[in-house]
């Protein structure tokens, strides 16, 4: 047990909530890491009995830290179909496939990309538990792209901190319905649990703070090729954020509210047509840029518009020559610049 002594505290911290003092105590976890373990009983407080997160600090406090061993892996391997784009002993990037879940929860026991991950590699960090054993950060089922997985504790520990301070850069490709009024733009709106439907996330004051930074790539007739970073990682974030602003992404279906309905009626059998190629939401995570956590030397991998959604681009751009083509991204100028 680590026990941290309130004199420690200059006069910045006192007041501050004990999350957030834990976090510029203990640099390599990240402050969610810090949240789990105050809810998990792991930290003591001279002052509390029920320690909470916004407990906040005074002069003389006296704060235990107890890091518990890394939970061992239950979730079992499966001879899963997997792209790896990079592997060493502590990290490994993987490109998603859609339809994939990333890792076992309730009603997806088995064929998750941890089932996978489990198969094809001979260990990942525990310390995301039993059921999300080296998972830092996560993609929808049905969005595809580029995913970091820590294989050790250092890496899994350096990487949620990474992400918590970001440090990771996450860059989406995205196709949109309508057009962006201005780019780039800055999409700064709170997120919570739609009140209606739990599974579902909407824009609502005193939501966690989100943004989501939004480039014009190419603009077609009824749709705009957008370039799409993170600037939090929230519950489907992107696809919230977009439909906030008039965009929704084709495809998606909880969150288009209307689609090709959208669409001036003179143009609606065109609008129509690219929604009936869209197999699923037409996002895909194409860029991901972070310093190794160990090593601390850049990497950048990219990954290009997946197979199943080409249709749909071709015909939102009316170039047929792009189902042809073997990088559309790049075709497009989508890797050409960066923000």
């Amino acid at each position: 047990e680590a026990g941290i002594r309130g004199d420690v505290a200059d006069e910045d911290n006192v007041g501050e909530r004990l999350d957030r003092f834990l976090t510029s105590q203990i640099p390599d976890l990240s402050r969610s890491q810090i949240q789990r373990l105050i809810q998990s009983g792991h930290v003591t407080h001279s002052r509390y009995k029920k320690v909470k997160a916004n407990n906040d600090i005074r002069d003389g406090d006296v704060i235990g830290v107890e890091m518990p061993e890394a939970q061992p892996i239950a979730a079992q391997p499966e001879d899963l179909p997997l792209e790896i784009l990079f592997n060493d002993a502590d990290v490994v990037v993987v490109n998603k496939p859609a339809g994939m879940v990333v890792h076992p929860a309730a009603g997806n026991p088995s064929g998750t990309l941890v089932n996978a991950l489990l198969h094809h590699l001979s260990g990942l960090s525990g310390i995301g538990g039993a059921a999300r054993p080296g998972i830092v950060h996560r993609l929808d089922r049905d969005t595809s792209g580029l995913l970091v997985v820590a294989k050790s504790d250092l890496a899994h520990r350096k990487l949620a901190t990474a992400i918590e301070r970001r440090h990771v850069k996450r860059v989406y490709a995205a196709l949109v319905w309508g057009h962006l009024r201005k780019s780039p733009v800055d999409i700064d709106a709170p997120l919570a649990r739609n009140p209606k439907d739990r599974k579902k996330m909407t824009v609502a004051q005193g939501g966690r703070h989100a943004v989501t930074h939004a480039t014009l790539v190419a603009r077609f007739a009824h749709a705009d090729l957008l370039r799409v970073r993170l600037g939090t990682g929230r519950t489907h974030q992107i696809r919230v954020h977009l439909a906030h602003v008039g965009c929704p992404i084709v495809g998606d279906r909880e969150y288009t509210f209307g689609g090709s309905r959208r669409v001036t009626p003179s143009a609606r059998v065109e609008a129509e047509r690219l929604g009936e190629l869209a197999p699923r939401q037409l996002l895909h995570a194409a860029s991901l840029s972070f310093a190794h956590p160990v090593t601390g030397a850049p990497l950048t991998l990219t990954s290009e518009w997946p197979q199943d959604l080409r249709p749909a681009l071709a015909e939102a751009a009316g170039d047929a020559n792009l189902l042809a083509q073997l990088k559309p991204l790049q075709y497009l100028g989508f890797f050409a610049s960066d923000e």
